[in-house]
């Protein structure tokens, strides 16, 4: 038997409070996390999921960019890095390699 496991998560690099450095963290969202990350349409987009991140992300005082994988239903919707550089500051800072999958 067989199990697929699905899950939703949020890939994130920023400036953390203290000390003040980059760093990048991985989010899991629960589903209301999911229903939270929806705009004013119901729509998950990367706008709506970094104004959820403005709000949740409290280890970071600002976030530089993310990559997030949300499963909506039976639809996986991933929003890739906005730069290069977030992405590689993310492998940098969490020791993995580009393109790794989770």
């Amino acid at each position: 038997m067989k199990y697929t496991v699905r899950r939703s998560f949020i890939e994130v690099v920023g400036t953390i409070w203290m000390p003040a450095i980059r760093a990048g963290t991985e989010l899991t969202l629960n589903q209301y996390d999911v229903e939270n990350c929806r705009d004013n349409s119901g729509k998950i987009t990367r706008e709506s999921v970094q104004a959820w991140l403005d709000t949740h992300a409290g280890d970071f005082q600002c976030i530089e960019d993310f990559h997030a994988s949300i499963e909506d239903g039976d639809e996986t919707i991933d929003i890739p890095w906005e730069t290069e550089e977030g992405e590689m500051t993310y492998c940098d800072a969490n020791g993995c390699q580009r393109g790794q999958f989770h």
